[in-house]
């Protein structure tokens, strides 16, 4: 083995490994690197141009920059696989990290893209050993995986009953209401009113569109209520119901056999079941 080998495996141990004290230190140091950088991109969103205090954020924004540069390349020279990393999702992201203050160079305003970087705060969930919420958050995606035909079909539905009602509002309010004076006015009409948001800038003045409108308010609650269903659905399908292939459990009072899946009492008497 070759000093090089023996330098980009300590390095490797150290960025992609948090079992030994300097790789969780590593990554500890990270992430407070990140939630202060993004932090400081939040502030100076609101901190004028031409502040001295801008440039103050454009001397540190580069700083950080360069740490997280220093951190990619490391990154990719002790990467098992390089080009793996290079093309996963934290290897993207990671460039995504940096690449918007280069830009910003040639193409000013693009810095503010550095908001990307609090998507590397999800190896949160690997550094502080919380890898059971990434499987309850696969069992979300499954379900909206398994729900996406109903979901597209219902979104398609909500498409089209959005330019239908605002080619009707467009119809019944164009004489006197100034605010819907086109179709897609209506259509923006429709759906900030059909998704119950009802900003207010557009509202019916006559009353046959108030009536209208007040129907579309109260098919707005099914709008909500539609996919929620659907995805409650085939959450509970598979976090509660008994697995087809698990062997039924008995209850030893009732003899009652129709149980969720890990359950510990029966639904039916309350007394413990036998563990499987």
């Amino acid at each position: 083995m070759t000093n090089d080998d023996t330098l980009r495996t300590k390095i490797a141990r150290i960025i992609f490994r948090d079992d030994t004290k300097a790789g969780y230190r590593f990554d500890v140091y990270v992430i407070w690197l990140i939630v202060i950088s993004v932090t400081l991109v939040i502030i100076d969103s609101v901190i004028p141009t031409e502040s001295k205090f801008h440039q103050v954020y454009v001397y540190v924004e580069w700083v950080f920059t360069i740490l997280f540069t220093i951190e990619y390349l490391l990154r990719l020279y002790s990467a098992p696989n390089r080009l793996k990393y290079a093309t996963s999702f934290f290897g993207i992201v990671d460039l995504l990290a940096i690449a918007p203050n280069y830009i910003a160079v040639f193409i000013p305003g693009t810095r503010n893209l550095l908001i990307v970087r609090i998507l590397r705060l999800l190896r949160i969930f690997r550094i502080f050993q919380m890898g059971h919420f990434v499987r309850e958050g696969s069992i979300v995606i499954s379900a909206l995986k398994a729900s996406r035909i109903k979901i597209i079909v219902f979104l398609l539905f909500v498409m089209i009953a959005t330019i239908l009602l605002g080619a009707i509002m467009y119809m019944v309010e164009s004489d006197d209401n100034e605010a819907i004076q086109n179709i897609p006015e209506g259509i923006y009409w429709a759906i900030v009113t059909l998704t119950t948001v009802g900003y207010g800038d557009t509202i019916p003045v006559t009353a046959l569109g108030k009536i209208l409108a007040s129907c579309v308010m109260i098919l707005g609650y099914g709008v909500i209520a539609v996919p929620t269903a659907i995805v409650t659905a085939e959450i509970s399908s598979r976090v509660l119901d008994r697995a087809k292939d698990e062997p039924k459990m008995k209850c030893s009072h009732c003899e009652n056999e129709d149980h969720l899946k890990n359950a510990l009492f029966c639904h039916h008497c309350g007394t413990a079941l036998p563990k499987s």
